[in-house]
């Protein structure tokens, strides 16, 4: 099947060969060899004594995974460095531990670990209003994004970043790394009618950038009504070609379906399958998002299919379970595959398998939200119509490549 073939092979080489520009807003710049080889951008602002923000009314946007490379609460440490000057939290989908389950609303409610309130971004407002904003000065965004589109703290970023503009707030990004890579850039585009909470911005589903870099090009490309004054604080001894398992650091579940480093990698490829009827990806096993099966599906038929596939670090075992047959998928995280084209060739197998199943019988508020997270109500049209899967998946390409160049001067690591 050597079309599959074509756009299923990334070439992170010929990605290498492009030369990077210098962006537009230079970002907030640390002593070389400050600190270690590797230092997050929360280590790099402690590093210099907290001077961007030094003496002024500090807001933090916080969770479990906003930690120091050592570890350490960056409330914590935000709290002894300095004092009295931290004044609020803030806290994204799943709360500040983390344990609250996708789509549930987060209360407001006051932390354990600083006696701060911790204002709630994902309850009757997604957006910091001007109260929650009024007694601080700036407001620093530090979450551990996982590099897709559709998961909702780089949304809780875009629509802080224009909270603080319209409050005449200062906005500070701590980078972290995109556990996905800086190379990988795969998927459809966001068309503007689906612009939603999983989807605030027209990058591909799977952009290859960091949370700092998608801040610059977000301000840049007018991606947000207003712009504030936006600080970057890179981190020290990352680059592109680094997934997660290079960084050295522990990782730490980013949701309750993100448990493991190799999870992000899984959330692409089953994610979009994952929002259609009759399907099992593996919510509450061992491995969610692990799992691509269809209710009364013939599990060795989808695993000779994706055998046929050729997905360079990608591997499956047939399985069945409570009614459902499909493929187990296993996966090196140095994996060459484009995880996006094989979500939407799993989904449109396991609908024939179904006889149309899957796909027909989306309705009402499930499939609205299956349009907002592909970014398009294309993709169920297409597979009503019997539109093949390579046919859907060769039409986002030039677009996808656009973008590389597009993203270019924004890129902040080699």
């Amino acid at each position: 099947m050597p079309s599959v073939r074509a756009f299923l092979a990334l070439s992170l080489a010929t990605f290498a060969l492009v030369s990077c520009q210098v962006p537009t807003s230079q970002p907030y710049q640390q002593q070389p060899g400050y600190g270690g080889p590797f230092m997050l951008g929360v280590d790099v602002l402690a590093s210099r004594g907290f001077d961007l923000i030094r003496g002024k009314r500090v807001g933090l946007i916080t969770n479990h995974t906003s930690l120091t490379s050592r570890g350490e609460r960056t409330r914590s440490v935000f709290q002894r460095g300095l004092g009295p000057n931290l004044v609020a939290l803030y806290a994204p989908e799943h709360g500040i531990d983390g344990n609250i389950g996708a789509g549930k609303h987060v209360s407001t409610r006051r932390d354990p670990v600083t006696g701060l309130i911790v204002y709630s971004l994902y309850g009757p407002t997604r957006k910091p209003t001007p109260a929650m904003l009024a007694p601080i000065d700036v407001l620093v965004f530090d979450l551990q994004d996982i590099g897709c589109r559709s998961y909702t703290y780089i949304s809780t970023m875009i629509v802080a970043m224009e909270a603080a503009a319209e409050c005449g707030k200062q906005f500070v990004v701590l980078d972290r790394p995109n556990p996905l890579g800086g190379w990988r850039v795969e998927g459809p585009p966001l068309e503007a009618k689906w612009k939603s909470f999983v989807g605030q911005i027209p990058v591909p589903y799977v952009h290859g950038m960091t949370a700092g870099e998608l801040a610059m090009m977000a301000c840049s490309r007018g991606w947000i009504s207003r712009v504030p004054r936006l600080d970057v604080v890179k981190m020290q001894g990352w680059n592109r070609g680094m997934t997660w398992q290079d960084t050295g650091l522990r990782w730490h579940p980013t949701s309750p379906n993100i448990p493991h480093s190799i999870s992000p990698f899984f959330y692409v490829t089953t994610g979009i399958l994952g929002g259609a009827t009759s399907v099992d990806i593996g919510i509450g096993t061992e491995e969610p998002f692990g799992y691509a099966g269809g209710a009364g599906v013939n599990a060795n038929a989808l695993l000779a299919y994706c055998q046929r596939l050729n997905t360079p670090g990608v591997s499956f075992s047939a399985y069945s379970r409570n009614g459902f047959g499909g493929v187990r998928i296993h996966m090196n995280p140095r994996n060459t595959t484009d995880l996006t084209a094989l979500d939407v060739l799993l989904l449109a197998e396991i609908n024939r398998l179904s006889g149309g199943k899957v796909v027909g019988r989306m309705s009402g508020s499930k499939l609205n939200l299956f349009n907002k997270v592909y970014g398009s109500e294309s993709l169920y049209h297409d597979l009503r119509r019997g539109i093949p899967a390579t046919s859907i998946i060769a039409r986002w390409q030039g677009w996808t490549q656009s973008f590389r160049s597009q993203r270019q001067r924004f890129l902040l690591y080699p």
